[in-house]
């Protein structure tokens, strides 16, 4: 199998793709404001429900805002849900949001720090075995052509 590259993924010899630190970045950049983008409408639908209630979410920016500030565990304050389905949207925001911007600053921090991964020891790895075992089947084939050298010898 060879080697397939693009400026989205590359694919090595064993046939396992890699995506690029940069397209990881902004997908996941990407899906967490289109998470808080989406979610946001719910969250101001709950809210503005309670508006007796001493709710200080009364537009889509505040609901915005306050996905936002709860993704990047922030959360100034200046905004919060008081109904169960809003804090329960802001809850899942939240936890989302810790797991993509830790993922976020991982892949930063390996492109800062070029830690090794996993996938590049495993491809080694691989190479090393394949190497092992074609070194194998070589030693077999003299092996194999050494007795029939002897059986001949014997047979004369």
């Amino acid at each position: 199998m060879g080697k397939i590259k693009s400026r989205l993924r590359s694919q090595d010899e064993f046939g396992i793709v890699n995506y690029h630190n940069g397209f990881l970045f902004i997908a996941s950049f990407s899906l967490l404001y289109l998470i808080i983008a989406l979610l946001a409408l719910p969250l101001l639908w709950f809210e503005q429900a309670a508006a007796n209630q001493s709710a200080n979410i009364l537009s889509y920016a505040d609901a915005f805002w306050t996905l936002q500030m709860s993704a990047s565990t922030i959360g100034f304050g200046d905004f919060y849900p008081v109904t169960l389905g809003g804090r329960t949207i802001v809850a899942l925001v939240f936890y989302f949001g810790v797991a993509l911007v830790g993922f976020i600053g991982a892949l930063l921090a390996s492109s800062f720090f070029g830690f090794a991964e996993t996938s590049v020891k495993n491809r080694e790895l691989r190479k090393q075995n394949q190497d092992i075992l074609n070194h194998n089947l070589l030693l077999e084939r003299k092996i194999d052509r050494l007795i029939g050298q002897l059986e001949q010898k014997m047979d004369e």
